[in-house]
């Protein structure tokens, strides 16, 4: 897998979101770096890594995370994961693979109507970012248009840095597996748990304004994960790391110290 390396001192890997790669933890990136040795990961099918035969679903993707981590000789190494990724890391507890987990805003714990939800949102953001891939870069230099097309993802999203903006709707754009893997996500099982007992602590962080995994699917997790912490980020949308930086920074660097 292509990966991101900075900083020194104590492992910590970073797994990205659905449509992501490891730039979009470009926000947190050296500030986690001056105290931890941080390798973010593109997932199969994302960015600079190509897609294996099963990278459209979840299990695909857990199963080459997973084989990363033991042939890399990183079993039991901390972890990050935003949105899908941080469903993959909790997953990656519920087997026994890595140390202490930050997941914030996993996906998988949807019901009902929030599954047809899930798909029918991120379905149209996808192919909406596909017809107009031309003009992102311009779009994403007015506060207008990234208040219109990040709407969904961010709390206060006028206020991001166009440049992380541009890339971030480039790769999803990009991202040749998303229609499948939005598939198997919303029609996929729940997200089972607990942690295994040889994982560390599990800190779970969800954006208060999250408004594509919603707040309320938070107690579901917590109930699936009994061991982990409940942190809210009362500012934040879908992605911490994006609108409240500077605490999604202290939150994991406390879970993992």
């Amino acid at each position: 897998m292509h990966q991101i390396n900075r900083g020194s001192g104590r492992k910590l890997l970073l797994v990205h979101g659905l449509g992501g790669s490891s730039r979009s933890w470009s926000p947190i990136l050296n500030s986690l770096g001056v105290s931890r040795t941080v390798i973010a990961i593109d997932l199969p099918g994302h960015g600079a890594t190509p897609a294996e035969h099963d990278s459209g679903t979840f299990d695909g993707l857990v199963g080459s995370v997973q084989r990363y981590i033991v042939e890399h000789e990183l079993t039991g190494i901390d972890v990050v994961g935003s949105s899908m990724g941080a469903r993959m890391v909790l997953e990656l507890a519920r087997r026994g693979v890595v140390g202490n987990v930050v997941a914030l805003d996993p996906g998988g714990f949807w019901r009902g109507w929030e599954r047809t939800f899930f798909k029918t949102t991120i379905g149209v953001s996808g192919r909406l970012l596909r017809a107009i891939r031309p003009a992102l870069p311009t779009l994403s230099r007015n506060a207008a248009s990234r208040t219109a097309l990040l709407a969904q993802l961010s709390a206060h999203p006028w206020a991001l840095d166009p440049q992380m903006v541009a890339t971030e709707l480039n790769d999803l754009s990009t991202t040749q597996t998303f229609d499948a893997l939005v598939h198997d996500l919303a029609t996929g099982p729940e997200q089972t748990g607990p942690a295994a007992k040889s994982t560390g602590r599990i800190v779970i962080g969800w954006g208060r304004h999250d408004r594509l995994c919603l707040p309320r699917q938070a107690v579901r997790a917590k109930a699936a994960f009994p061991s982990a912490e409940l942190h809210w980020f009362e500012s934040s949308g879908h992605f911490p790391m994006w609108d409240m930086p500077e605490e999604t920074v202290e939150v994991i660097l406390k879970a993992t110290q």
